[in-house]
């Protein structure tokens, strides 16, 4: 069954690798681009329809002016924050992004807050981009409408699977489709511009804009601002993944947050003139994409290459998330606030571990809101702007603390970044609160309280197993002390044999325990043991409940066992094991269950002893 399994894994996530090949699992700038940044680049798809959802329905026609003024003031944030992880990159090489500058600078408390936030928006980045590549599929092909939720779960899979692969194989694989994305969209802003002002056309729009029902408002324009702030969101993992890229890992992150502003500037900056030129209107059944390239290339092929790439690159947008949540985790986890197994790499180097957790909370997400990206998305900017705004206070903070060289400027640049962040996650927390994004409130002191959890039971746990210096090993007195073994059973077959014969090494002070749950299948048994004549008493208790471990504890602290308070007694547990893993399914598995429940008592010791049936 091991070899079995081992060529199962082997095919699906490729052959374990050795510890000493981690350095060849480094992104180079070329392939950590469109890794670290997919999530930057593909929200620009659905960013500017968020910002028209939110004006088409008020103000109508005019929605396309203020959207191009939103769209300007998203840019301007996204090069400030830019400037801004440039320095955090060089503060801080060994990563860890806006968890670790918090906690640094700001304190533990500000730490978590930062880490639980970024937490719940990677989880939301997968859901988000899944769905939103669903939406875009559906586009082109109307009728898989009815499967959106089933496609959406589909492809999570396929990128917790392709992830596992390893950092290396996982950038080949779902780099080129980024790259893809990049060169048509370009292409379709190219030529969709040269078609209006150089070839005199005529944009006809594919749905009736509505009719202005108000005016334009700042609370109205802040609401559309927040909506398209999600085009912002992933610039963050590019200085949370530094050890993910090649020597010098610094340099290269640099420059991959350099071309990822570059990138989103030409992309999201083009959608977003094209929408005013087009007049898109947003629908819960075609994405504004997808109404302006059919505009610009009717129905032909690079009409559904467009549509390809777009749903390509916004399912890869979860790459981002699977590039930086394993590693914050892996970060959390070596300082208590996580479970220790996200510190450790799995077979093929990468933090497997955080991988599929990732990979099924996502899925639960899109259950719940049956992948509707228009329901996530209120949920979705919130956190990642809190996690902005500690990252760079903690920045401030450090250059007011340090004043090293060029202080004064690192200071201004981080002071403002912290000041635009904060800002606008009060006008996204404030426009969206009531549209769903009140539960990531609810939901980061939750985590902060869970993770305070984790690290206090260890630091408990390591209170309790510390070995002080001075105090040695005691020397006891085995002579006195008597070893009593007890050796539970349910039926007489070999695999009981088995375990009896091991307790005889052990001890000769052996007691056979069984708990009577039925009286016939009791007699049986009795009937047995007599037949086969062993020499060793067999207790009999009846369990009118049909509890298995209450009567066998009972026993074993009762006047009626021989065992003193200071002895220690063996329970040796069989355990027949089979080959086929469906095999567990049609057993009871008795046998854990008392030893997960015997495990709690200091002064019992539990062997296993298996009973392997071959199956063939």
């Amino acid at each position: 069954m091991v070899f079995k399994l081992g060529n199962f894994l082997n095919g699906l996530t490729g052959k374990s690798l050795k510890t000493q090949e981690l350095k060849k699992e480094k992104f180079s700038v070329f392939w950590g681009l469109p890794i670290m940044s997919s999530d930057a680049i593909s929200s620009v798809a659905y960013a500017g329809e968020e910002i028209l959802w939110i004006l088409v329905p008020v103000i109508g026609l005019l929605s396309y002016k203020y959207m191009l003024y939103a769209s300007l003031l998203i840019v301007f944030l996204m090069f400030m924050l830019t400037f801004s992880y440039r320095q955090t990159i060089d503060a801080y090489p060994s990563g860890g992004g806006s968890y670790v500058v918090a906690k640094d600078n700001l304190g533990t408390t500000a730490g978590l807050i930062a880490g639980a936030s970024l937490t719940i928006d990677y989880i939301l980045t997968v859901a988000v981009s899944a769905s939103a590549g669903t939406a875009a599929i559906t586009s082109a092909a109307p009728f898989l409408l009815p499967h959106r939720v089933g496609i959406t779960l589909g492809l999570i899979i396929l990128l917790v699977i392709g992830n596992l692969r390893g950092v290396r194989e996982s950038s080949k694989l779902f780099g080129i489709p980024t790259y893809l994305f990049i060169i048509s969209v370009l292409s379709m802003i190219i030529w969709g511009i040269v078609k209006i002002h150089f070839m005199g056309y005529t944009p006809v729009p594919l749905y009736k804009i509505p009719e202005a029902s108000g005016n334009i408002t700042l609370f109205l324009f802040l609401k559309a601002f927040a909506g398209g702030c999600t085009a912002l969101t992933g610039i963050e993992a590019v200085s949370n993944g530094v050890p993910n890229f090649k020597e010098p890992s610094q340099k290269h992150a640099k420059m991959v947050l350099g071309l990822l502003a570059l990138i989103v500037l030409l992309v999201f900056g083009g959608i977003s003139y094209l929408a005013t030129l087009y007049h898109a209107v947003p629908n819960s059944e075609v994405t504004v994409v997808a109404q302006i390239s059919q505009q610009i290339f009717d129905k032909s092929i690079m009409f559904y290459v467009i549509q390809a790439t777009t749903a390509v690159i916004l399912v890869l947008a979860g790459n981002t998330a699977f590039a930086g949540l394993p590693l914050l985790l892996a970060f959390m986890a070596r300082d208590g606030y996580a479970p220790r197994q996200f510190a450790k790499r799995g077979r093929r180097l990468n933090y497997s571990n955080g991988i599929v957790m990732l990979g099924l909370l996502s899925c639960i997400l899109v259950i719940i809101f049956k992948g509707d990206t228009h329901y996530l998305i209120p949920l979705y900017a919130v956190g990642v702007f809190i996690s902005f705004t500690l990252s760079q206070a903690g920045m401030f903070r450090r250059w007011i603390k340090s004043r090293g060289y060029a202080w004064r400027h690192k200071a201004a640049v981080n002071g403002l970044g912290a000041l635009m962040t904060f800002v606008t996650a009060v006008i996204i927390g404030a426009t969206k609160f009531a549209h769903g994004a009140w539960v990531v409130f609810i939901l980061i002191p939750s985590v902060v309280y869970v993770m305070r959890k984790i690290k206090l039971h260890y630091t408990e746990a390591a209170r309790q197993l510390k070995l002080p210096m001075d105090q040695k090993p005691k020397k006891i007195d085995f002579a006195s002390q008597k070893r009593y073994v007890i050796v539970p059973i349910d039926a007489l077959n070999k695999s009981f044999l088995k375990a009896l014969n091991y307790a005889r090494t052990i001890s000769d002070n052996i007691i056979i325990f069984h708990v009577s749950v039925d009286d016939a299948a009791t007699e049986k048994l009795l009937k047995k043991w007599h037949q086969y004549g062993v020499d060793i008493p067999i207790v009999v208790k009846k369990s009118p409940y049909r509890s298995i471990v209450g009567p066998l504890v009972k026993f074993i602290e009762s006047e009626e066992y021989a065992a003193g308070s200071k002895d220690t007694v063996t329970v040796v547990m069989p355990q027949f094991v089979v080959t086929k893993w469906w095999g567990n399914i049609l057993h009871n598995q008795t046998s854990l269950f008392i030893k997960t429940m015997l495990l709690k008592r200091r002064n019992i010791a539990i062997v296993t002893v298996p009973y392997i049936i071959d199956e063939g």
